[in-house]
């Protein structure tokens, strides 16, 4: 477990966390896990701020009402990164996607989704 600081309050231990909960918990690709996890928590934002069904969601997306369901319930290894930025695609949304060289100043290369407010 990757945990980047400890502190003792009233006799239990409270650890903070890397802000990446699948690093923390030592889940193969945690860059991958998260940044899956928050294309999937847009989509179901936009689901809900437009009161769709998921049967009307559905036929947006192009998919069946089971699978908005496991959308929506976060089933991230049901779906490909690809898939879930073309869902927000259909969702009228703009994706972008930025490569650029690692700073000198970072060890590793990282993968990082940026959802501005909306």
């Amino acid at each position: 477990m990757k945990i980047t600081q400890a502190k003792i309050y009233a006799g239990e231990t409270v650890k903070t966390g890397s802000g990446n909960v699948f690093a923390d918990l030592g889940l193969p690709n945690p860059e991958e896990r998260l940044a899956k996890s928050q294309l999937v928590q847009r989509i179901s934002e936009i689901i809900k701020e437009r009161k769709l069904t998921q049967a009307k969601a559905g036929e947006i997306l192009g998919i069946d009402r089971a699978k908005v369901s496991k959308l929506i319930r976060g089933r991230l290894s049901e779906f490909s990164t690809s898939t879930l930025m073309e869902y927000l695609t259909r969702l009228d949304q703009d994706v972008e996607i930025v490569v650029r060289p690692k700073p000198s100043s970072k060890e590793a290369a990282s993968l990082l989704v940026i959802i501005p407010n909306a």
